[in-house]
């Protein structure tokens, strides 16, 4: 019933035949495309890195190509008019976008801050902010957060406050670039669900790129896939030695008031996994661990490689092959094409994709020789194949005595890597524990805002937008 009243419902988006091409390129990044989208329908776009994906949505909401020297063929169709009729900014006040990197987004220092600006770059009265504020935050339960820093707030409360700027604009059509990838695994189906009754409310189009379909728990009326996935490669195994030394030995270490003081060790060639909800303090401790943050303690060694969740803070150089070989890197070519980079060697690291981003990073360090590598969100943005061949670098590396900390809120991921996963919640290190201990204990989960590997059955009906799922 749902598939039958979208089909007769008109296309809001239509797409003929279209092309796109950055000037510096020597090809299209996508060729003869079509795409359409009717008025209420749910899509996601599947595909792997690098195929164009982002550069499609902006299309959609017109940052492309009116703010890049990309070449535009074909026909884009938006609400039945030609795009290129719209005046700056005109489509903005029907097309919201929430960003794959929140921080690109953010104007402004506080919460309300934000959503007031966008609310004065729409035109919207001053008389009528408040109350739209209010309500907004009401509905996206971040009302406690209103007089918070941004810049203060997890990657995933982050997230949040995007989608809450993007939905105070009353829009026709909301674009997600992929959207659960910072969230914790249980607050993601609260975002979920959420989204589901904003859906249900009104006649809301949503287009949404995402590599984590199943965590979605059937929102979307069809899937579009821009790509057939690349070919996957064998999965590498190995086991750590109960004999190994330490290798990372982490004393009381704090970030006041964020992080209450942490104490740890992880063996060489270990692969420890740091979960937990969002504003935990994951990402201070990564931090914390390479000297960027610290009110007390100490770590050993001190010569620890750090990928962070915005991967571009690293880059140094002008070239995907020149950023690997930074610092007088190894294995370049190798690295280049086991992370599928090699189409992109010589493109500027800031002109890839997201996913293509996280790799470049994770390859420079890989390459550098470190000891000891924490990472902080590895697998966002990656497709299928591009994400095996992390995993199985990761264990190799491992194998070679290598020790990797990461945050992540994969689960799935987790299981397939981890020896240790060490949980934090409120700024406190709760525990460490081998992985299935964590998978087969509901209340430890419930505590994490987990789901076990591989669905979490238990936990995935879908609630209301306060509902905890525990």
């Amino acid at each position: 019933m749902r598939l039958q009243n979208v089909m007769r419902m008109p296309d809001v988006i239509d797409l003929q035949n279209v092309s796109f091409q950055f000037p510096e390129s020597e090809k299209p990044l996508f060729s003869r495309l079509d795409f359409h989208v009717k008025q209420g329908e749910k899509v996601v776009i599947t595909g792997p890195s690098g195929c164009g994906k982002s550069s499609l949505l902006y299309l959609l909401n017109r940052l492309y190509p009116a703010n890049c020297d990309g070449i535009l063929s074909g026909s884009v169709t938006l609400f039945g008019r030609d795009a290129s009729e719209y005046e700056p900014g005109e489509i903005n006040k029907r097309i919201a976008t929430v960003f794959q990197d929140p921080d690109s987004q953010f104007c402004m220092p506080t919460v309300e801050e934000e959503l007031t600006f966008t609310l004065e770059n729409a035109k919207v009265p001053a008389g009528e902010m408040d109350q739209r504020i209010t309500a907004v935050l009401e509905e996206t339960g971040l009302s406690d957060f209103r007089h918070a820093v941004i810049q203060t707030l997890s990657g995933g409360q982050k997230q949040r406050v995007a989608t809450a700027c993007a939905w105070i604009m009353e829009p026709d059509i909301l674009l997600l670039d992929e959207p659960l990838t910072h969230l914790d695994p249980v607050t993601a189906k609260e975002f979920v669900a959420w989204l589901n009754k904003l859906h249900a409310s009104r006649d809301l189009t949503v287009v949404a790129i995402d590599h984590q379909v199943a965590l979605w728990d059937g929102f979307f009326d069809r899937e579009w896939q821009m790509e057939a996935p690349k070919q996957e490669r064998p999965q590498v195994l190995r086991q750590v030695s109960s004999e190994a030394a330490v290798s990372l030995e982490v004393h009381e270490l704090a970030v006041s008031p964020i992080l209450s003081p942490v104490s740890f060790s992880l063996k060489e060639g270990s692969i420890g996994v740091l979960a937990g909800p969002n504003g935990s303090g994951k990402s201070t401790l990564l931090k914390a661990l390479c000297g960027l943050k610290s009110t007390g303690g100490s770590v050993k060694p001190d010569r620890i490689g750090y990928v962070p969740q915005s991967p571009e803070f690293l880059f140094l150089t002008k070239s995907v092959r020149e950023e690997l070989a930074f610092g007088g890197g190894s294995n370049v070519d190798q690295m280049l094409e086991r992370l599928y980079l090699n189409e992109v060697a010589d493109a500027h690291p800031f002109a890839v994709s997201h996913g293509q981003k996280r790799r470049v990073a994770i390859g420079a360090m890989l390459c550098d020789g470190r000891p000891v590598i924490v990472m902080d969100e590895p697998t966002a943005g990656q497709d299928a194949a591009a994400l095996q061949e992390l995993e199985s670098l990761l264990v190799e590396q491992a194998s070679e005595g290598v020790t990797f900390l990461i945050v992540t809120h994969d689960m799935n991921f987790a299981a397939r890597v981890a020896d240790q996963v060490l949980l934090l919640r409120e700024g406190q290190l709760t525990g460490i524990f081998t992985p299935e201990k964590v998978w087969q204990d509901e209340k430890l989960l419930c505590e994490h805002r987990l789901l076990p590997p591989a669905g979490g059955e238990r936990y995935a009906a879908v609630a209301s937008p306060h509902e905890s799922f525990c």
